[in-house]
């Protein structure tokens, strides 16, 4: 655990990480009854010009109020989520984009994200949304067993799936992602690598492949579906994770795979405690200040205060003293090794501050470290949370 505030050795060499934007949009056609994001079901038309609209002066607010954070720095890469963003036409999606750039510029070969349900698109919505100026599609797939994605509350079927990547794979996008889920409803090791065997078929650049968690206030909940045990669980990983290996994904991040030179770059920059603004029904942020300062922030969850333009929600200074256990719980996700001057650079803090932490953390080989790198080990991802209770701050 860590010491009291008054031990921490301030590191006065603070710089401004990268800086991201993230963007919400919250409806979508039904609620699944294992989400437990801020969506809600579509009734009647979507306020889709109202939306927009308020999304850039949501922007436009934050720009004004966060001015010393951001300062002359570009934005690195736009990540929109929601929800089901592809609910939304091109022409919207093209109308905000360039909203956003003439707020605030974009680097070169700036990567931008949509989301898409594989219910909500079809070829010539692909092409509208590339030339609106999406990069990235990520889709929604979770299964490509029909029976599963009834259970699992989902819209489309395997076929809609694998035409949508045809439509992804033809429409001028950079790279795209296929969202799957394993450890669902009944499900077998067979099925789960059936799974994994149709979606490498596709050939998508990048795979998001996360276990299903049962989560609070979800149907699921309510309704607890006989999920496999922990024994099945790991056995689904350890073959997935082989097969994946085998058919050229690297493992970068606990749940993303990738093909050389397509990792996500919004997730890279969330993963290594970047910036990122945030605008949009229940959208969280994080900034950094020259001062020192790292502030975290989120908007009105609810799109009816949200278009009455009540946009921000609660915002809350992340002291020095919780910045080890923050930051670890972000750069341990990944996988490659942690720069140390990243660090210092990002908290404020000097390494000296968790020197007893890391030494604990080696000497239970959660992780290796060397002069300038922090790596977490083959245990250390295995034990993860005990990794980060190191980090904790004590009450």
């Amino acid at each position: 655990m860590l010491q009291a505030l008054l031990s921490f050795s301030v590191y006065t060499m603070f710089k401004l990480p990268p800086l991201s934007l993230y963007v919400h949009i919250p409806w979508c056609v039904q609620k699944c009854p294992y989400c437990d994001f801020n969506s809600h079901a579509q009734k009647g038309e979507i306020p889709e010009q109202d939306y927009i609209h308020h999304l850039l002066q949501d922007l436009d607010n934050d720009l004004w109020r966060f001015r010393e954070s951001i300062r002359e720095r570009k934005l690195h890469s736009i990540f929109i989520g929601g929800g089901t963003p592809s609910l939304f036409s091109s022409g919207a999606i093209k109308q905000l984009l360039q909203g956003i750039e003439s707020r605030l510029p974009f680097v070169d070969n700036i990567e931008i994200t949509l989301e898409a349900n594989p219910g909500t698109v079809e070829a010539g919505r692909f092409n509208g949304y590339v030339e609106a100026g999406i990069t990235r599609i990520s889709m929604g797939i979770q299964s490509f067993n029909d029976d599963k994605l009834q259970r699992l509350g989902r819209i489309h079927r395997a076929a809609e799936a694998k035409s949508a990547v045809d439509f992804a794979k033809i429409s001028g996008l950079q790279s795209f992602n296929l969202d799957l889920m394993h450890g669902l409803p009944n499900q077998t090791l067979a099925e789960a690598l059936d799974d994994l065997r149709q979606a490498v078929e596709l050939a998508p650049p990048h795979l998001s492949w996360y276990q299903l968690t049962i989560e609070p206030n979800t149907l699921f909940a309510y309704r607890s579906p006989k999920l496999p045990d922990d024994d099945e669980l790991w056995d689904i990983f350890e073959q997935g994770h082989q097969f994946l290996t085998a058919a050229g994904y690297r493992q970068y991040e606990t749940s993303a795979y990738a093909k050389p030179g397509f990792q996500c770059e919004h997730n890279l920059n969330y993963w290594r405690f970047g910036d990122y603004l945030a605008i949009g029904c229940g959208a969280h942020g994080k900034l950094s200040f020259s001062h020192g300062g790292i502030l975290r922030f989120s908007k009105t969850k609810h799109p009816k205060g949200y278009l009455r333009g009540e946009y921000l929600y609660e915002e809350k200074n992340v002291p020095y003293a919780e910045r080890p256990f923050e930051f670890f719980m972000n750069r341990f996700r990944l996988l490659d090794a942690v720069p140390k001057h990243e660090f210092e650079a990002y908290t404020g803090l000097s390494q000296s501050t968790v020197k007893h932490q890391i030494d604990l953390a080696v000497a239970q080989n959660y992780v290796v470290e060397n002069a300038d790198f922090w790596q977490i080990t083959e245990h250390g991802k295995l034990f993860l949370n005990e990794l980060l209770e190191l980090f904790l701050v004590e009450e």
